[in-house]
């Protein structure tokens, strides 16, 4: 059962910092079906038995199979259950994604997401990625009107760079911001620091490192080895280790893999031990960008 410290949504929606993605409960490619619906639902509803009581999907997630299944497995939903989903991304087919921001595409993708979730207010809406032909402000533009009309609850960003985090509060408030970000891959750690220092949540997305870091015998794996963990336990609970407002959603399809992942929170892993791996990681880093710069 997950316990422990909590995160709040713009000082609205409290939630524990170990969350559910919603991603993976599709088919390969994150298209279509799920191979095992039935165990697909069982997830979603052992989640929630568990204590996650924050679930992160998108529209474009099968494509609206996720938020489908959502509904099917939860509604009516626990009183304090926050569902958060994503719309302006576009598919084509497995693997394919496509950003579209114009102002009338999204507003139709609010109220999509809302008939297929069943709600009258979705408690998190996020922008799913900056549309380059279409100003930001004017995608945002079309949530906050959706906002002030009572549809969306609060307003959160994906797949934001730092500037462009900064442009979009001209015009909204995000709560958080949900980036690609793990122990490996630290590009978006300007946009952490912006989250750090003004309360925004930041929900990272490919939370378990890859590569030499989580190969058989590299530092990842001989870590979590002398803590009975997995490499994808060692992940999760080191992001919850690296900042106080990251909300950490590893997806599944699968019970089990659930249940090891919940079991993440509760690792408990000595503040010199987290130094020395973030060492190893930035040597990694530093290593891989020598290789690519030869």
């Amino acid at each position: 059962m997950i316990d422990g410290v909590r995160v709040s949504l713009g000082g609205q929606l409290d939630v524990r910092r170990l969350g559910f993605g919603a991603m993976r409960i599709t088919g390969p490619g994150v298209w279509g079906e799920p191979a095992d619906r039935d165990e697909a639902i069982r997830t979603l509803r052992r989640a929630v038995e568990l204590g996650v009581d924050f679930i992160d999907t998108a529209d474009s997630y099968g494509p609206f199979v996720s938020e489908d299944l959502i509904a099917e497995a939860l509604y009516p939903y626990p009183a304090d259950l926050v569902i958060a989903t994503k719309g302006g991304m576009v598919r084509s087919g497995p693997g394919e994604w496509a950003p579209v921001g114009r102002p009338e595409y999204l507003r139709q993708c609010v109220e999509m997401s809302l008939r297929r979730l069943r709600v009258d207010r979705i408690d998190l809406y996020q922008f799913h990625r900056p549309d380059p032909r279409v100003p930001i402000v004017e995608g945002l533009g079309a949530l906050r009107e959706m906002h002030e009309a009572g549809k969306i609850r609060l307003i959160g960003l994906s797949n934001f760079t730092a500037p462009q985090l900064e442009e979009a509060r001209t015009v909204v408030d995000p709560v958080s911001v949900q980036n690609r970000y793990n122990i490996v891959d630290r590009v978006q750690e300007p946009v952490l620091d912006i989250c750090e220092r003004d309360g925004i949540v930041f929900i990272p997305w490919a939370p378990i490192a890859s590569g030499r870091m989580a190969r058989a015998g590299g530092p990842l794996d001989t870590l979590a080895a002398a803590h009975g963990a997995t490499i994808s336990q060692l992940c999760i609970a080191w992001l919850l280790h690296r900042s106080p407002v990251m909300l950490a959603i590893p997806g599944t399809s699968k019970v089990a893999h659930l249940e090891q992942n919940v079991a993440a929170a509760e690792l408990s892993i000595p503040g010199e031990t987290w130094v020395k791996l973030e060492a190893d990681a930035q040597a990694h880093l530093a290593s891989a960008a020598v290789a690519m710069a030869e």
